[in-house]
C-alpha cells in the first residue's frame, strides 16, 4: 500500500486492511467530508505550495489541513488510484447562484470520474456543503444522501458535456445547477492544476482569495466560518452567530 492510502485512512479513520469497495465509497465520502474541511487559509495567508503529489499529501494527510477542490479531489485520486480504481481527474465550471451564472473563473473546479460496470460517476470531496457524498451516475439517475438529492444531465455547452445538478435537503425546494464539466478532457498530470490555483488566487472575481472561509460536514448538517460569522446547520435548522477575531480563532482551532 502507497502512503498516501495508509496516511488517508489514518485521517479520516477507516482500518488499514478494509478493501474499499466501490459500495463501500459513500462510507469514504462522508468520513472525508466530515474529517478534511474545503477551506482556503493558505491562500489567504499566502502560503501556497505548487500542487504536486508530495505537497498535497503532507499539507492534507501529514499536516492535516484543509483544502480547495483540486487538492482534495486530488488527495481522493490518489487515494482512489491506490484501491484499484481507475480514477480521472476533470475540470468542471461552478454555478454562481447569487448571480445565476456561470464562475467568472471559468473551469477552475476539479473533481473525480470513476468507471464502474459500465457506467461513469462523479466521486467528488471538493464542492463544499454542496458534496453529494455518495457517487454520482453520468446516466441522470438521481442519488439520495444525507446531504440531499442529486443527478447529473447530459448538456453539450461551452462548459462541456454534462451538468450536475443538486436539491439541498436545507434549503433547496428546485433542482439547481452545481457545476457543468468537460468528461472527455482528463488532467493529464498533477501539476496542471498549478493554473487552477493560480487562477483562484489571483482572480478578481475569485470567492476564495479575499477572507477566510472554512466549512465542514457533520453528523446533523455541517458548519461555516468565516472571519465575521459562524453559520450551523443542525438537522435543517440554521443558527448563525456573528464573530469577532478572538471568536474565530477559538473556533477554528476547537472544530476545524
Amino acid at each position: 500500500m502507497s502512503d498516501v492510502n495508509l496516511l488517508f485512512r489514518k485521517r479520516i479513520g477507516i482500518p488499514q486492511d478494509e478493501v474499499i469497495t466501490f459500495q463501500k465509497l459513500a462510507i469514504v465520502l462522508e468520513k472525508t467530508a466530515k474529517t478534511i474541511p474545503f477551506e482556503n487559509l493558505c491562500i489567504i495567508e499566502n502560503r501556497t505550495k505548487e500542487i504536486t503529489k508530495e505537497n498535497v499529501t503532507s499539507k492534507i494527510l501529514e499536516q492535516n489541513e484543509g483544502g480547495l477542490c483540486y487538492e482534495l479531489n486530488t488527495i481522493l485520486y490518489l487515494f482512489l488510484e491506490a484501491n484499484g480504481f481507475n480514477p480521472s481527474l476533470v475540470r468542471g465550471v461552478t454555478y454562481n447562484q447569487m448571480n445565476q451564472q456561470w464562475s467568472a473563473t471559468g473551469n477552475t473546479h476539479v473533481l473525480n470520474l470513476i468507471p464502474h460496470n459500465g457506467q461513469v460517476y462523479i466521486v467528488d470531496t471538493g464542492f463544499g456543503g454542496f458534496l453529494p457524498l455518495k457517487p454520482v451516475p453520468l446516466s441522470g439517475e438521481i442519488v439520495t444522501s444525507s446531504n440531499g438529492e442529486f443527478r447529473v444531465e447530459r448538456v453539450d455547452s461551452a462548459h462541456g458535456d454534462y451538468i450536475l445538478y443538486m436539491k439541498l435537503n436545507r434549503q433547496d425546494e428546485d433542482w439547481k445547477k452545481g457545476y457543468a464539466f468537460n468528461s472527455k478532457v482528463e488532467v493529464q498530470n498533477i501539476t496542471e492544476l498549478n493554473e487552477v490555483q493560480r487562477t483562484i488566487v489571483e482572480h478578481p472575481e475569485s470567492a476564495f482569495n479575499k477572507k477566510p472561509l472554512l466549512t465542514k460536514l457533520t453528523d446533523k448538517g455541517n458548519i461555516t466560518l468565516s472571519d465575521t460569522s459562524f453559520t450551523e446547520w443542525v438537522d435543517g435548522v440554521l443558527k448563525k452567530e456573528n464573530i469577532d477575531e478572538k471568536r474565530y480563532n477559538e473556533i477554528r482551532k476547537e472544530l476545524f
